[in-house]
């Protein structure tokens, strides 16, 4: 049985592109059925748009309060019936009412080797700090910023030239590689959450 993703997204889209492009190929085992963004225009959804997906979008400011922006998006994405949900470069913080709408099924995807370095600039603090390895996260949302239950991590190395522009782009290749595999992976073959730890098969 071919599994739905809803995907969210706030920019361009590359990552979503991947899981686009991964989902070609009935193997794969996923559909995306739907895309979401908090922002009108945005390249991500004239990418889905063009793969024939359906789109929709929800903008805080476009309600009265966040409690209304979160229930307005947790319906929204809860009427695909997702088995996962994909944060794809979505920058808003979802609230309680969505992360209770899907429990260990909202995956997010971070350019650091959490938990070192959440936040906004992960590449920038790990090139000021030092380190000679950085990498991307993939994990499942919690109500906490990127502290969610760990599903995969890669690692790439700093180089003593780099920028926070060029670690930034090595990382994001990574990371779609990433992304594409582990979402694959949980949908062919399972997984749960035991605490922190996220077992797969």
């Amino acid at each position: 049985m071919t599994a739905k993703l809803v995907v969210l997204v706030s920019g361009s889209g590359s990552n979503l592109q991947a899981l686009l492009d991964a989902c070609a190929d009935p193997a794969y085992g996923a559909e995306v059925v739907a895309v979401g963004a908090d922002r009108d225009g945005t390249y991500g959804a004239e990418r889905a748009a063009k793969a024939g997906v359906p789109t929709f979008v929800h903008k805080v400011k476009d309600y009265a309060t966040r409690d209304e922006w979160d229930a307005a998006l947790t319906a929204e994405v809860a009427s695909y019936e997702p088995d996962l949900v994909v944060s794809a470069g979505f920058l808003k913080l979802c609230g309680p009412r969505f992360l209770d709408a899907f429990p260990g099924r909202y995956v997010n995807t971070h350019n650091s080797l959490l938990p070192a370095f959440p936040g906004m600039n992960g590449p920038g603090e790990a090139l000021a700090a030092g380190v000679k390895i950085a990498g991307a996260t993939l994990f499942i949302c919690d109500s906490g910023v990127d502290t969610g239950p760990i599903v995969a991590q890669c690692a790439v190395p700093v180089e003593d030239d780099d920028t926070v522009e060029t670690l930034t782009e090595r990382i994001k290749e990574a990371e779609r590689a990433q992304l594409v595999e582990s979402v694959g992976r949980m949908v062919r073959d399972g997984w749960k959450v035991e605490g922190r730890r996220v077992v797969l098969g």
